[in-house]
């Protein structure tokens, strides 16, 4: 018995400590189904739920659109920003961990030297090249860089990945005659795949979460995101406060769903470096 209780204690602790974790979820469930006048009470669930808060707010009456085409819009952008960060940041990642170039180790520490640059920093030049292309109000500015390493923490985290893995199974793979080509898309490729699918979810929620640069970009109401889509709501002369908590709610289901889909091949790549020989 004695044995089972700093067991028992440890769970009740993680109980405890997920209720208050959770607590901020079920208040935000609440405040979705109140009318106006009940948002100033101090009470968690509503005495009579408004379900049509979620209704009224999916058709987005500030808008010709309803919330489905905001949606579209942004996983339209993150499918692009995925599929880019994951490709090129693995292909850097590749290079840096597994081929011999001069300079390589001076170039990989300018690499980890902008992990210290703020992004605020790269605001207005990154401004002011996208505008001269003309790519402003459009999802080029906020595509296209992903498509460039996807990023130098993704890299550095791949490369970390790719270094754990024997460089054995690159000599076997020359000897049976493949190119580089061909160890990276049949060797490297597949045993980062939990990487990958790390490197998939940070860049979905990052990118799904990034409101600065979705509203420093893009002005057309129908290019807007379902972050720009909840701004509008506050906009609004009387803001229905139950109708956007509702839609904010729905609005973060993707990234938790992505990320308990994934979760074991998440877990996996951040807590290894790769297979050890």
């Amino acid at each position: 018995m004695n044995a089972l209780r700093p067991r028992w204690s440890r769970h009740l602790a993680l109980i405890v400590f997920s209720l208050l974790m959770v607590y901020p979820i079920i208040w935000w469930l609440g405040a979705s189904l109140k009318t106006a006048p009940e948002m100033n009470l101090p009470t968690i669930w509503p005495s009579t739920p408004i379900w049509e808060n979620y209704s009224a707010g999916w058709d987005f009456s500030p808008s010709p659109h309803t919330f489905a085409h905001f949606y579209a819009n942004t996983l339209l952008m993150e499918v692009g920003n995925v599929i880019g960060g994951v490709v090129t940041a693995a292909i850097v990642a590749f290079g840096f961990a597994r081929l011999k170039f001069k300079f390589r180790g001076f170039w990989f520490s300018i690499l980890l030297m902008t992990l210290m640059l703020p992004g605020q920093v790269t605001i207005v030049p990154q401004y002011i090249l996208f505008n001269r292309f003309e790519f402003t109000d459009s999802y080029v500015p906020l595509i296209l860089p992903h498509f460039f390493g996807g990023g130098a923490f993704f890299i550095f985290l791949l490369v970390q990945f790719i270094r754990g893995i024997p460089k054995d199974l690159d000599e076997a793979a020359t000897i049976d005659g493949a190119s580089v080509y061909g160890i990276f898309l049949r060797i490297i490729f597949p045993l980062i795949k939990p990487a990958l699918v790390t490197v998939a979810i940070f860049t979905f929620i990052w990118s799904w979460d990034d409101f600065f640069s979705q509203v420093l970009y893009l002005s057309s109401v129908d290019k807007f995101t379902v972050g720009l889509a909840l701004r509008m709501y506050i906009d609004q002369f009387e803001v229905q406060w139950g109708q956007m908590l509702a839609m904010a709610l729905l609005s973060v289901l993707p990234s938790a769903v992505i990320f308990f889909l994934a979760q074991k091949h998440f877990v996996e790549g951040i807590a290894t470096t790769g297979i050890k020989g």
